[in-house]
């Protein structure tokens, strides 16, 4: 019998900045969207309005779910003001 590997259908946009681009201090730590990169290396001008799931990386750490809210304009991550200013922040949108 064959082997018969599925098929999805899935895609996935990253965007990549820096803590030093957010704003704010304890809870209402933000960081726009348009401070971060996307896969073209291009400014971003929004994060995508639909996708199935997100995963935030900090310092190549994946984070869990309750570290972070986003909309298509920012970036939450409360108490992130008290990481060092060059620790990298990456999000991955995934559309399944």
């Amino acid at each position: 019998m064959p082997i018969i590997k599925p098929y999805f259908n899935v895609n996935a946009s990253r965007f990549a900045s820096t803590i030093a681009s957010g704003t704010g201090t304890g809870a209402t730590f933000e960081i726009a969207a348009t401070a971060f990169t996307d896969d073209t290396g291009a400014p971003a001008t929004a994060f995508p309005t639909t996708y199935s799931y997100y995963n935030l990386y900090i310092n190549a750490m994946i984070q869990t779910d309750d570290t972070s809210t986003v909309t298509t304009a920012e970036i939450t991550i409360p108490n992130g003001d008290t990481l060092a200013d060059q620790t990298p922040v990456i999000i991955e949108f995934v559309t399944t």
